[in-house]
Formats: structure tokens, sequence, C-alpha cells
């Protein structure tokens, strides 16, 4: 019997692994990308950082966003990152934040002849964005009607460049490194929001507190600035 009930005790998960939480991104560098085998970014190092210093397992996982997304909607113990926070989605998750505060801009490609002073007027180009992607929303919010959804950021970036598609919206922190690249360009502002780890709703109350006290201290630290730096992208703006 004393054996039965210790191969019963084996079995069980450990605490640890009961506690494991999973992570799901996009590929949007420099935010969250694959290099190789090995998944880095100025929003992956947080969530690294986060979770080293409240000893919790963790995996992450790189996928289309519309996927990830959903998986962080549905899954027990499963977060989504880096995920705008907006009215709509804010019941939707538990949430700990900002990974960075952004605003996000329409640009388009040099030469193309796409200009508008302001959103009405760029409503009547076409605009590239991504499934499920935050803004897609927005974009309909305020009125957008021509609309060209993708599977990924890479899959819209290359319709905007090969002239598909007349504007995109992009991270303004990303515009600056991205510039350096590609032959893009401003056209006007979009939006402005905090990004943030959003939680599936039963993700534990202590778990999130704990990676939101971990987080606090990144930036008070002055560690998540120089995180971002390190990417290449200036905050001072």
């Amino acid at each position: 019997m004393k054996k039965l009930l210790l191969l019963a005790c084996l079995a069980l998960p450990s605490p640890a692994n009961a506690q494991a939480v999973a992570f799901t991104t996009e590929d949007y560098a420099p935010f969250n990308y694959r290099e190789g085998k090995v998944i880095k970014g100025a929003t992956v190092e947080q969530v690294e950082k986060v979770m080293a210093a409240i000893g919790i397992d963790y995996t992450i996982e790189v996928m289309p966003w519309a996927r990830a997304f959903s998986l962080a909607r549905t899954a027990p113990m499963t977060c989504v990152f880096a995920t705008a926070h907006n009215s709509a989605r804010d019941p939707l998750f538990k949430w700990v934040e900002p990974l960075l505060i952004d605003r996000n801009i329409l640009i388009t490609r040099k030469g193309s002849g796409v200009t508008a002073g302001n959103l009405e007027e760029a409503k009547k180009y076409t605009i590239g964005t991504q499934r499920e992607d935050y803004t897609e929303t927005i974009l309909k919010e305020k009125g957008f009607t021509k609309l060209d959804v993708a599977t990924d950021f890479n899959a819209t970036l290359r319709k905007l460049l090969s002239g598909r598609i007349d504007m995109m919206p992009i991270s303004e922190l990303y515009f600056e490194k991205l510039k350096a690249d590609q032959p893009v360009e401003i056209v006007t502002v979009l939006s402005s929001q905090p990004m943030g780890i959003a939680c599936e709703k039963s993700f534990p109350d202590d778990l999130r507190a704990k990676m939101q006290a971990a987080l606090d201290k990144l930036i008070a630290d002055g560690d998540q600035r120089q995180i971002f730096l390190k990417y290449g992208m200036n905050l001072s703006q």
C-alpha cells in the first residue's frame, strides 16, 4: 500500500509545474521575434526578467497574432503580450502593465504620393493591418472602411513596400528603427495606448500581483528603459 501511495504522489504535478505560465506573442521585431531558434526582443526580455524575479516556470511561443490572442482569451494560465490595453479589451483579461506606452502612427512608402493631414483625409486610402490586432479595431472604430487584413505584421509591411496598400499602422517606437532599413515615412498619428501582458480571466490574482510588482520594480530601477535603448528605441519622445 505504501508503494502504491508513493507512486500516486510521484504522478501528481509539482507546485511549480502547476503554476507554469504559457506566454504567447507574435513576430514583431524589435519587441518580440525569433532569431534562429531564440525568441528575443524588448518585451520578451521584460517578461523573462519579471518571471525570473518571481521564480515561476514559463514558456514563450511565437505565433500569428490572432491565435496568440485567442489562446489568452480561452486557455487557463495563458498570457499574451504586448497587448494594447483599451476599453474594449479591459474586461477580457487580467493585466500586467505597462511593457511600454506607445503611439501608433500611419506610415507609407517613400515616394508613394500618399498624403493626409488628419485621419479623415487618410480614410480615402487602403490601410493594411493584421487580423485580430488592436489596430484593426481602432481603424474600424474611427470609421476606416478600406482595410486590407493580413495574417501578421511582416505580411502587411511587404504589401506596403510593394505598393499593394497605401498605409499601415505601426508603433512609433519601432518606426525610428524601421526607417533606417526601409523606405518609409510618417503620414499621421492614429492612436496612443499602454501595452501590457494580458492574462486569461481565471489567472490567479496573487500571481498577477507578483508579476506586476516585479514589472514595477523593473521600471523604477531604470531597467526597462535600458532594454529599449539596447534595441535601438528612443524613449525621449
